[in-house]
C-alpha cells in the first residue's frame, strides 16, 4: 500500500500540485475545457492537498464566505469541490482522506455543513461518507451530476 499525506496547499507550488492533479484528472481523462476546470474561486479558495513519496496523489477545495454565498444558500455552509485523484491512487483512500481533510478544515473555519455537486457515477462514494443527495440531476462541464450536502458533527 501507497502511503501518503494530506494537508493544507500552503504556497504557491503547492498550489500548482493541486491544479496538476486537476488537469490530468478533469482535463485529460473527463475532458473537461481547462477554461471551466479553473475559475476565480481558486484564488481565495482553501485547497488540500494529498501526496505521497512520488509526488501529488489527490486534491480538493472548500469555498466559504460570503463571496461564495450564493452557491450554498447558508453562510455555514461550504462548498466542497474539485475532488481528483490521481488514477494511480485509486482506491487507496485518498479520495476519502481528502474529504475529511476539506470537513476538518470547515469545522475549524466555525461551518457547520458542506455542500457539494457530485459527478453522478461518484454518489456512492459521497453516500458511503455520511452525504445526502437532493435535487434534481443536472449538467456540469457535459457531465450529469447531483447536489449533496452532509452536516457536519
Amino acid at each position: 500500500m501507497t502511503s501518503y499525506r494530506v494537508r493544507i496547499a500552503e504556497d504557491a507550488a503547492d498550489r500548482e500540485a493541486c491544479f496538476a492533479v486537476r488537469k490530468q484528472v478533469f482535463v485529460v481523462e473527463q475532458q473537461v475545457p481547462e477554461d471551466v476546470e479553473y475559475d476565480a474561486y481558486d484564488a481565495s479558495a482553501l485547497h488540500v492537498l494529498a501526496e505521497g513519496d512520488q509526488g501529488p496523489l489527490g486534491t480538493g477545495r472548500l469555498l466559504y464566505g460570503p463571496g461564495v454565498l450564493h452557491r450554498t444558500g447558508d453562510a455555514g455552509t461550504g462548498s466542497l469541490g474539485r475532488l481528483a485523484v490521481t488514477s494511480a491512487a485509486r482506491g487507496l483512500g485518498v479520495g476519502a482522506a481528502l474529504v475529511r481533510a476539506i470537513e476538518d478544515a470547515a469545522r475549524e473555519r466555525g461551518l457547520t455543513a458542506v455542500d457539494l455537486h457530485a459527478q453522478t457515477r461518484a454518489l456512492g462514494f459521497y453516500e458511503r461518507l455520511g452525504y445526502e443527495a437532493y435535487g434534481p440531476e443536472f449538467q456540469d462541464a457535459g457531465i450529469e451530476h447531483r447536489a449533496m450536502r452532509r452536516a457536519l458533527p
